[in-house]
């Protein structure tokens, strides 16, 4: 049976077939098919390995190819593959065993191997399990500590292994009669056909720390959340420091409903190949919250390096991506997240290679209205020149702002706000109108509110006249673009939503216009 491995790379990566042939010769290992450093070195970990492992390593000239020969071999994935494709050719499996070949298109081998033998564990097995069941695979071994993450897949025979001996008898076993057994097996159906649409909408359990019952003093910011997570539209929050502002957006995950089947996939080959999964973690379905720190380079934020390895925005995929004093991020780092933000999707080019990352993020951002931080402020005094405030605000340029629905303005609480008679609302309370937003949106168009086109904008979100001539004032009273037109009827169909309605009403429409005109700092740039 043929032995195929996985080559990670950016975002699909690509499978690689192992051939080994034992030939006369002064004994040494050859190694073609454009491996990298770390490729080459399993020659000498998989002969340490074999010997170790009880096997006599062949006295040949062993020729190891790794095809598609064009496409560049990459990471220590590989070593487990090679060492069993040599101990194959060596021992000699019996021919009416290969037979299988036609049958079925080869079993994927995946691990690392330390000199004793012993396999460790590598990124990228969900990856490269996805990518090898797409292409008809159905067998596969991998290290143990991978085996909770190869498990997801129903159609594949996962085999985990801890040493290469163990591996090499799983690997006779899969070619020998256990392996015609299995091929007639009436496989496992998937459930990839399931709609999201008739998924429940499940919510992370609350801890404490990430409860909005201890968020006092707040409640424009806090519904404007509650708006936010029922949408999935973008949100600024800028205020003086210490307004609470961070506190309440850091709370933010608790309002997130769960993944989706189809967007837990996604999400979770994203970060097997970034190598951020727990080895007991099967598929990661709590929605991403990435906060990167303010020095973050642009390679940092939309991914990049030799491998073309994922950045905040695509780990970000399908959750927030929060920029806390997103002011002192690079102008560079903050622009580049405008197409991001516009097509769901980051490509990144290397040396001839180019890779498609998602990227469908929520964009979140905490800032001061200005230097000092006391811009607006009722019971404080501003230091900043008119001059220091506009550059300050002009590091996020019109057009990034453009495309953040929510704007809220936070004000420090006085200490009657902060002690209110009237309890906060906790996350509990406030996930029951997010809860039948979100279902009202898959059942009605399978995507969020905030994604809708113009076209689905139009069908989706009819406005009567009364509406329609109050959103005519309110454009030209607040000079609005087009884009945050869209964005006004957008956010007025989640808040319809969050109640139940099944129309926007004029009280949708004047709360969507508080959520999104500039007021204050905001003037400078808009």
């Amino acid at each position: 049976m043929r032995i195929i491995s996985f080559s990670p790379f950016g975002y699909e990566g690509a499978l690689v077939t192992v051939e080994v042939d034992l030939r006369r010769g002064i004994p040494a290992v050859d190694l073609v098919g454009l491996a990298d450093n770390a490729v080459k070195e399993a020659r000498e970990r998989m002969r340490a390995a074999i010997r170790n492992s009880g096997f006599d390593f062949p006295p040949e000239r062993v020729l190891i190819s790794l095809s598609p020969a064009d496409v560049k071999k990459e990471g220590a994935g590989f070593d487990l593959a090679i060492a069993l494709g040599v101990l194959a050719a060596s021992t000699i499996i019996e021919a009416e065993e290969t037979s299988l070949d036609e049958k079925m298109p080869g079993v994927l081998v995946i691990g690392e191997l330390e000199l004793s033998g012993r396999v460790r564990p590598v990124r990228g097995v969900h990856a490269a399990i996805s990518t090898a069941v797409e292409n008809g695979c159905r067998f596969c071994i991998v290290p143990e500590e991978n085996a909770a993450e190869a498990d997801v897949f129903p159609e594949m025979h996962v085999t985990a292994v801890g040493s290469l001996a163990q591996a090499f008898h799983e690997y006779e076993r899969i070619c020998g009669d256990a392996a015609e057994e299995y091929a007639v097996e009436q496989l496992v159906p998937s459930d990839r056909s399931s709609s999201s649409a008739e998924e429940e909408v499940g919510f992370p359990p609350v801890m404490p720390e990430t409860d909005f019952a201890y968020v006092a003093g707040q409640p424009f910011l806090v519904r404007a959340l509650q708006i936010a997570a029922a949408g999935q539209h973008n949100l600024m929050a800028y205020g003086p420091p210490g307004c609470g502002k961070t506190l309440a957006m850091q709370r933010y995950v608790s309002l997130l409903p769960l993944l989706t089947s189809e967007e837990s996939r996604s999400v979770t080959r994203i970060y097997s190949l970034a190598g951020l999964m727990r080895a007991d973690e099967q598929l990661i379905r709590e929605r991403p919250f990435r906060m990167p720190h303010q020095g973050a380079s642009i390679e940092g934020m939309i991914g990049g390096g030799i491998n073309c390895r994922p950045g905040e925005i695509s780990l970000a995929h399908n959750g927030v991506l929060f920029l806390d004093e997103a002011a002192e991020f690079r102008s560079t780092v903050l622009q580049s997240l405008r197409v991001p933000l516009e097509n769901g999707t980051v490509t990144l080019s290397r040396a001839g290679r180019h890779t498609v990352f998602p990227a469908d993020f929520q964009l979140m951002i905490a800032t001061n209205p200005c230097p000092c931080g006391n811009f607006g402020s009722e019971d404080r005094i501003c230091l900043c020149s008119a001059h220091a405030v506009e550059m300050y605000w002009k590091k996020f340029s019109a057009p990034l702002l453009d495309r953040i629905d929510i704007r809220v303005p936070v004000q420090c609480a006085s200490a009657e706000g902060v002690h209110q008679t009237e309890k906060p609302v906790s996350s509990a309370v406030l996930r029951k109108d997010i809860a039948r937003a979100v279902m009202t949106q898959r059942k009605r168009q399978s995507k969020w509110n905030s994604q809708l086109t113009p076209e689905e904008i139009l069908f989706y979100c009819k406005l009567d006249e009364e509406g329609r001539r109050y959103l005519s004032d309110a454009t030209e009273r607040n000079g609005f673009s087009t884009r945050a037109v869209h964005s006004c009827i957008k956010l007025a169909r989640t808040i319809a939503d969050m109640a139940g309605a099944v129309s926007i009403r004029q009280s949708d429409l004047e709360e969507a216009v508080s959520l999104r005109k500039a007021d204050g700092p905001l003037d400078y740039c808009l």
